[in-house]
């Protein structure tokens, strides 16, 4: 019996996504949360994220020269880098900060709103028009997660607000950089993404951390293993490279298919590994309506991207998330920020793939997480 290498090798780039992927969220919360490893300063965790991200895009850019970086002038660095490492910064900094309130179970249901999120911001800022049957979708998805979110025994309003905040700046952050990025032209890949907007986003996040975190972590006897945090971070990147992998090799089909599967697992995993998240039936019963109508909206943008596709010319198959992509065309129940976020970047893309708190560039491209993007990116 013949062996299919490209499709082991492909079915192993998305195990690994899932591993990755689940696990920088679980250990996020792990290392933020006061019941284990006990370090409650998510703004910190984060700006750690980006400074190694950045770090290791430099080197590959400038020292390996892996990647070639882009024509880059002040003018685009002012009107878009900027602007979109701020929201990229705060949707990571809101999404990481919900961790230390409520459960990853909760906030997994909760990222199910991504879509809404995206969509609405699409259709303020001109680049998506108002269709019924996708409104009829959000509305679904919305309901899911009202009902899910009645269900929650651990309901927390201020992690909950936090986490909504996240979403929303992550959609809209993935907004800009089709708006500003992709009409001037500039395509970021995952290591260009980290190498411009990383930097950024860490002084971004230095503005708070000064104000909100520096003065308790004077006060407060924290403990600073470098073993944990480096690993953390390393993972956090990983994610970033294997969204780029696995979006080399399958379709956006395959993506969104492997994302919510990596929702269940999660959610599933969450409650094994911190016993004190409990989940109840009305909580299933509402994430699975929202789940209905992400399925829904996802079958409806990849059925528009074919539609473009053949409108145009044939090609293969693999490549028809890159075509007419707008940026609400995001998959999430998760970029990101998993965006626990880790740390990714990128283009519009990046929506293909959940935005999780682990992954915060990698638009999820998402290429982290920027993420996150071009391919993209979503993550802590």
């Amino acid at each position: 019996m013949m062996i299919n290498k490209p499709l082991v090798l492909t079915y192993l780039y998305l195990l690994i996504y899932i591993v990755l992927s689940s696990g920088v969220i679980l250990y996020n919360k792990w290392v933020l949360s006061p019941k284990y490893f006990n370090f409650p300063f998510p703004i910190t965790l984060t700006m750690i994220h980006m400074g190694f991200s950045g770090a290791v895009a430099f080197f590959l850019v400038r020292v390996l020269k892996v990647v070639s970086p882009v024509k880059m002038t002040l003018e685009i660095y002012s009107t878009c880098v900027i602007p979109i490492s701020a929201f990229f910064a705060s949707s990571l900094w809101f999404g990481n900060t919900a961790y230390l309130h409520i459960s990853v179970a909760f906030i997994q249901m909760l990222k199910a709103l991504m879509p809404v999120a995206t969509f609405l911001m699409a259709v303020i800022c001109g680049t998506d028009k108002l269709r019924c049957d996708v409104f009829l979708n959000m509305l679904l998805v919305s309901v899911g997660v009202v009902i899910s979110s009645y269900g929650e025994i651990h309901f927390n309003v201020i992690g909950t607000v936090y986490q909504v905040t996240g979403i929303f700046a992550e959609a809209l952050r993935l907004v800009l950089t089709q708006v500003l990025l992709q009409k001037k032209g500039l395509t970021l890949n995952p290591i260009t993404s980290l190498y411009y907007i990383a930097p950024c986003s860490f002084v971004f996040l230095f503005v708070p951390w000064y104000f909100l975190e520096k003065p308790q972590m004077e006060i407060s006897q924290i403990q600073f293993n470098f073993w944990i945090f480096f690993s953390n971070a390393l993972c956090a990147l990983a994610l970033n490279f294997s969204i780029f992998l696995v979006i080399g090799r399958t379709g956006a089909v395959t993506i969104r298919v492997a994302g919510v599967l990596k929702d269940w697992i999660l959610i599933a995993l969450s409650t094994v590994i911190f016993p004190e998240s409990t989940i109840t039936g009305l909580n299933i019963i509402g994430y699975a309506i929202a789940l209905c109508g992400v399925v829904m909206y996802n079958y409806l943008k990849v059925k528009d991207v074919r539609a473009a596709q053949l409108s145009s010319e044939s090609l293969p198959e693999r490549i028809d998330w890159k075509l007419e992509k707008k940026s609400s065309d995001i998959f999430v129940p998760d970029s990101s920020n998993d965006n626990i976020r880790g740390s990714g970047g990128g283009n519009g893309q990046a929506s293909d793939l959940n935005v999780d708190a682990a992954t915060p560039l990698l638009p999820s491209a998402r290429l982290s997480h920027i993420g996150r993007s071009q391919l993209t990116t979503h993550t802590a």
